[in-house]
């Protein structure tokens, strides 16, 4: 665009570091992915919940949520901005919207960490070249990818939603897992079965490692 020359960056006065100091505790952005129903979000909250619990700021963006307000679909959109706002801005779930939202997303959590807070997202976010580019704006370190690497089968016998129900019926199209790819993440800095463990178990694996990074004082 015409004016993007316009467009400075500008330093903040009270820098990361400082924030940190003052939490006693570094940011970073914690990124589950997995499957619709594999967990995610009850890790994140889980997970959210125990920080809070030891004075540790964090903060949890969810997937359903954001689609409701930053990356609202275009149905959302048209009733109160109109049809060109709602076709302009508004996100579905084509390969190319999936992009976008995991874009904007990483975008908005690497302001929660650099303000010092843990920023706990749980998107699907498929395409690991979405993921790999989120990893790429951050610190060495800052990103920490967790697989949550429950089988579709142990999804599909869940399915909370019923979203699998619809897809398998043809009545949902772009549904990761039965006409959408997954692309499972080769090198995660966890991986965690959902499956298998319950929810408590896993976010206490989650905590030592965030404990070995120095990311969380374990020892105070």
């Amino acid at each position: 665009m015409a004016n993007d020359t316009n467009v400075t960056w500008h330093e903040h006065q009270v820098s990361r570091t400082l924030r940190e100091t003052q939490k006693g505790h570094r940011g970073c952005v914690i990124w589950f992915t997995g499957l619709s129903g594999s967990g995610k979000s009850t890790l994140a909250n889980t997970l959210d919940h125990k920080l809070h619990q030891m004075g540790i700021h964090s903060a949890v963006l969810d997937g359903d949520n954001v689609r409701h307000a930053l990356n609202a679909g275009a149905g959302m959109l048209r009733g109160t901005h109109g049809d060109d706002f709602a076709e302009r801005f508004g996100l579905g779930f084509t390969a190319m919207d999936r992009e976008e939202n995991i874009r904007r997303i990483g975008a908005v959590a690497h302001l929660f960490s650099q303000a010092g807070i843990i920023a706990l997202t749980a998107f699907i976010s498929p395409y690991s070249r979405d993921r790999d580019r989120v990893r790429r704006t951050m610190d060495a370190g800052e990103f920490i990818e967790i697989f949550v690497d429950t089988s579709l089968e142990v999804c599909e016998r869940r399915d909370p939603k019923g979203l699998y129900k619809k897809a398998r019926a043809g009545e949902l199209k772009n549904f990761t897992g039965i006409d959408d790819p997954y692309e499972a993440p080769t090198a995660p800095e966890l991986t965690l079965n959902a499956g298998d463990e319950t929810p408590e178990i896993l976010v206490e694996k989650i905590i030592a490692y965030l404990g070995t990074q120095g990311i969380i004082n374990l020892n105070p």
